[in-house]
């Protein structure tokens, strides 16, 4: 980043005050009667309907639109573990998006919690606030223990967004990207460069969309996950395959597929040249990728290319999903997210990307050439139709797999 850029960044945090968000009053409270209504003693009328029935709180309390986005600091942005509070700009910036992209409110909530169960009770004992909990920037493994054990006891959808964002995103392109190569994805090898949260539920995402498992070799820091290694933990280890791959160089031998969510410059060009023909590379770490585009189009003329960078063609951005897929679980007061309800998220996604691009769409990319095709696998962040069709795609996979409930409010008159 530029000293210009670097001063622009903590000029735009600090002036003209503090912070990104601020909370907002949606009631009148211009006259003595207003005050009455919203503290005392208007305020016990709907505390006494909430006591009766709890589900009122959807009803007479911004619950039903409000997320928490949590964290414990530990694996920020590319900032790594920073910890809780250095990590409250991100955790702003992420209320930013579910605000402009969806509507949502959210109260950020960093949690200096020491061991794995203290940021599990934290988290428990306050999420009646919520409607859904957003968690985020939570290394691995700590953060598939947490999302397993919030997901078993609460009756709220939560989201660890570095896992299944990352997923439904990478899903979407990558089936819009094998469409255009001409491949299926039950048939193609896949290579992983990474084996932390986002890997993990990438894979995840992809075998329930059809994917093969044995068709995929994943490669953390210590090499190829196959069977047999010892040191693989219980998160991991569903995922080891039978192969006598035991690098990453091995596992691109004939591969369709690349993922990195990584490190810069895993994958090299003889690597990249060993590659089947027509292969896909998603190289997403940030801000250096695995392998930079134009490189990589060096070394091959028949790639189709993604990375997380804004500045270069067909970026993928967990924007794309998450406001909408928490919009769609609030809008259905879904219990959680179900494997179906990401499933129609990356359908959903997908979709949009093979329709004519809409016009304030180019406006603002300053790019009228943006069709389906090679350099545009997937939508921008700005294109307008996401909240039109993500949500009710989710909407209807929630009524559908039975996470979403209908609750009584009685309808007496205050």
């Amino acid at each position: 980043m530029s000293d210009f850029l670097r001063r622009a960044a903590l000029e735009y945090h600090e002036k003209p005050r503090p912070g990104k968000i601020a909370t907002q009053i949606t009631k009148p409270t211009e006259t003595q009667r207003d005050l009455a209504l919203a503290y005392s003693p208007g305020v016990g009328q709907p505390c006494k309907e909430i006591q009766k029935n709890p589900d009122n709180a959807y009803r007479y309390t911004s619950k039903g639109n409000l997320v928490g986005v949590i964290t414990d600091g530990t694996a920020v942005l590319g900032l790594g573990n920073i910890g809780p509070l250095a990590g409250k700009p991100v955790m702003e910036g992420k209320a930013v998006l579910f605000k402009r992209f969806a509507d949502i409110d959210v109260f950020d909530i960093e949690v200096d919690a020491e061991t794995t169960e203290d940021f599990i009770e934290t988290v428990v004992r306050i999420a009646r606030t919520f409607g859904g909990i957003n968690l985020e920037d939570i290394a691995a493994p700590r953060c598939f223990e947490i999302e397993q054990a919030l997901v078993e006891r609460l009756d709220i959808p939560v989201f660890h967004d570095d896992q299944h964002g990352t997923a439904i995103v990478v899903a979407a392109g990558l089936m819009n990207a094998l469409d255009i190569q001409g491949k299926r994805l039950p048939d193609v090898k896949i290579c992983v460069a990474g084996s932390g949260a986002a890997a993990i539920a990438t894979i995840t995402v992809l075998i329930e969309l059809g994917a093969t498992p044995d068709n995929i070799l994943i490669s953390g820091r210590k090499g190829i996950l196959y069977k047999g290694r010892e040191d693989i933990d219980r998160w991991r280890a569903p995922y080891a395959i039978e192969t006598n791959a035991r690098t990453i160089a091995d596992a691109c031998v004939g591969a369709d597929v690349f993922i990195g969510v990584s490190g810069p410059d895993i994958l090299t060009p003889d690597m990249l040249n060993t590659m089947a023909p027509n292969p896909v590379i998603f190289a997403l770490a940030n801000p250096d990728p695995e392998i930079m585009p134009d490189l990589a189009h060096q070394t091959r003329s028949d790639i189709i290319m993604a990375t997380g960078r804004s500045d270069f063609p067909n970026q993928i951005n967990n924007v794309l999903c998450f406001p909408y897929l928490f919009r769609g679980a609030l809008d259905v007061n879904a219990s959680r997210i179900t494997p179906e309800m990401r499933v129609a998220a990356v359908h959903a996604i997908a979709e949009l990307a093979k329709e004519e691009v809409p016009a304030e769409v180019l406006t603002a990319y300053n790019d009228d050439t943006l069709s389906f095709g090679k350099n545009y696998i997937i939508p921008t962040p700005f294109d307008p139709r996401l909240i039109e069709r993500v949500p009710p795609a989710v909407s209807k996979a929630a009524v559908e797999s039975g996470t979403a409930r209908s609750f009584t409010i009685e309808n007496d008159e205050v």
